[in-house]
């Protein structure tokens, strides 16, 4: 989506371009944390307090301390330069709200999927969409305390992943830990994106 181009006065200062970007993965994973952390505004957040409804539903194998879970979106901007700003949108991790996925991948230039070694397999159904969707996606590890660290190639080789999609660690609670993983999405989305028109004019 790109806003730089609209009917503004001549000499005026163009407007950056939009980008929009998913933060996705399993439930407890530090998507809403990882969008907290980024974000140069207050984020914006749809939570709700886990109640005794959600027993048998939700999954807190792991994440026993958790209180509240994402029923709809998080949301956050940063700004890359004075012509770029990215725009992240934080999935809810159940299931129960796949629903809303659709709608926020829409215009989507791609995804960074949290990984918690703890519960690996809670990212494949986030893989499998960015996947079905053909969406150029990142793998991030969040490093729990306490969580048994692996190799890279290790997660990737149990997710079973392309092996050019980008694997890498992270601390979603800080703000450079996880810039470092959009900016690594960035430039693996302009790559895809040009790989992808090479191939539709048979370079």
């Amino acid at each position: 989506m790109d806003y730089g181009h609209s009917d503004r006065p001549a000499g005026a200062t163009p407007l950056p371009t939009a980008i929009k970007i998913l933060v996705a993965g399993g439930f407890g994973v530090g998507k809403t944390t990882m969008v907290g952390a980024v974000s140069e505004t207050r984020p914006l957040r749809t939570e709700e307090v886990l109640t005794e409804s959600g027993v048998g539903i939700d999954d807190l194998s792991g994440v026993e301390s958790k209180t509240t879970t994402t029923v709809a979106m998080d949301f956050g901007r940063i700004t890359i330069s004075d012509d770029l700003v990215l725009y992240l949108f934080g999935t809810p991790g159940q299931d129960r709200f796949w629903f809303v996925w659709d709608e926020l991948a829409l215009g989507a230039i791609g995804a960074v999927v949290l990984a918690d070694t703890r519960r690996l397999a809670d990212c494949f159904p986030s893989i499998d969409y960015f996947e079905g969707r053909g969406t150029p996606f990142v793998v991030a590890v969040n490093c729990f305390e306490g969580a048994r660290q692996y190799r890279l190639d290790e997660v990737q080789a149990a997710l079973n992943l392309d092996p050019g999609v980008p694997v890498l660690l992270c601390d979603a609670r800080q703000r450079e830990s996880s810039k470092e993983v959009l900016v690594t999405l960035m430039e693996h989305a302009m790559k895809t994106r040009e790989a992808r028109r090479r191939a539709a004019n048979g370079n």
